[in-house]
């Protein structure tokens, strides 16, 4: 089991939504297919006509020698060692359908499996995938995430092998993926080395910025139905969502923004699909990477473990780290700070290595920071850390499903 990728959402706590997300779907979908009851349902087609639906949209790659159908599918592994990671996706906790399209949620289920098999600095080969589904769900709702999970797995030659279907209160995605090491050792997290370079592959801070976009247009839009209903029938004076004092108990509304905003649509789609840097683990591997992860809980919390796993310490450079503007834009839109966004939010899937200095890096990293040679001085008693500048960041968490 994975333990690398805890998702980073943080939608804790929120009901399971029903409202479509048309601005989302697939290229050729109906914007009507994203969970808002249309058409028919699941418990209308039945287990066996559903799963038919499903992998006759789901082609076979050529890393599957037997796909759904039997008792078991059969991948092939030319280097005799599998890599294998799984997650688990909650509608609520991991994904809305109101902020989510079908496809976008395929797209995603997929990507955050796919980018742990490429920070071992393997070859994503097939998935193997869960779903648990409502009775009411609509048939559209389940093909369209199987047109994102295959889309995705397009992207890295990989494709769906099988899975299971089952119903339940809410959606529930459990996804495995395999892997292949094509002859290379695995890229470690216990290996980091002092003297190393920090390498970042991939952005940061998109996703973050997408899911705070998000947050404060849910937001402004709860308060200002609350606001116009207490209007209604207090003093008639009509509360606005763009920073007013709202009249249900003098609680600001969070700052009017446009998803459809060029400067933030990017940002949005970003939290909904994201786009790990695929090529870039298995080329770090070749390149000699000493250790590596994926960034999914935060770049603090994930350099974290690196550093615990290989008993070193870690300093980064702010100065190296980029922010896009973009994300400037959204932060300053919404009062946040962009570096914040960078240094701790996740869901970006980007790769974060440690390399010897000299090393020749492919195209798309960027070098961030460096390993210790030795202990900072104020560090106590503690073997490993992360500072930021040269401070200690011991108290910048990243996301915890427990926390």
């Amino acid at each position: 089991m994975s333990t690398s990728r805890p998702d980073t959402d943080d939608t804790a706590d929120v009901p399971a939504a029903d409202a479509p997300a048309p601005d989302t779907a697939a290229p050729g979908t109906t914007a009507t297919a994203t969970g808002d009851g249309s058409g028919p349902t699941v418990a209308d087609l039945g287990e066996f006509g559903l799963i038919r639906a499903i992998t006759r949209r789901l082609p076979a790659g050529p890393d599957v020698l037997l796909g759904p159908g039997d008792d078991a599918a059969v991948v092939a592994s030319a280097d005799g060692r599998v890599v294998i990671t799984t997650d688990l996706l909650l509608e609520g906790r991991h994904f809305r359908r109101d902020w989510s399209s079908a496809y976008d949620v395929g797209r995603k289920a997929a990507a955050q499996n796919l980018s742990d098999v490429v920070a071992m600095g393997a070859r994503p080969t097939a998935l193997v995938v869960g779903l648990g589904a409502p009775r009411s769900l609509p048939i559209a709702w389940a093909e369209q995430f199987a047109d994102g999970l295959r889309d995705e797995c397009e992207l890295v030659g990989a494709s769906v092998a099988g899975g299971d279907i089952s119903s339940s209160d809410n959606i529930v995605l459990g996804i495995t993926a395999l892997g292949d090491l094509a002859g290379r050792a695995p890229v470690r997290r216990d290996t980091a080395r002092g003297g190393d370079l920090v390498v970042l592959a991939g952005r940061l801070g998109w996703a973050q910025a997408g899911l705070a976009l998000l947050r404060a247009t849910t937001a402004t839009t709860a308060t200002t139905g609350a606001a116009s209903a207490a209007s209604a029938t207090a003093t008639g004076t009509a509360a606005t969502a763009t920073g007013s004092t709202a009249a249900t108990g003098g609680t600001a509304a969070a700052p009017a923004v446009r998803l459809d905003d060029p400067e933030y649509a990017e940002l949005v789609a970003a939290h909904r699909r994201p786009q790990p840097p695929y090529p870039l683990g298995p080329q770090l591997a070749a390149a000699g990477a000493h250790a590596m992860c994926d960034v999914s809980d935060g770049l603090l919390a994930d350099l974290g473990h690196i550093a615990a796993a290989s008993s070193v310490w870690v300093d980064l450079d702010t100065a190296l780290i980029p922010v896009p503007a973009r994300i400037s834009t959204a932060a300053a839109a919404l009062g946040a700070d962009p570096l914040g966004w960078v240094l701790t939010g996740g869901d970006d899937h980007a790769l974060v290595a440690c390399v010897a200095p000299g090393t020749e890096l492919p195209a798309g990293c960027t070098v961030i920071g460096r390993v210790l040679n030795e202990r900072p001085a104020d560090a106590g008693t503690r073997d490993h850390g992360v500072l930021v500048n040269g401070r200690d960041q011991h108290d910048q968490p990243g996301w915890d499903h427990f926390a």
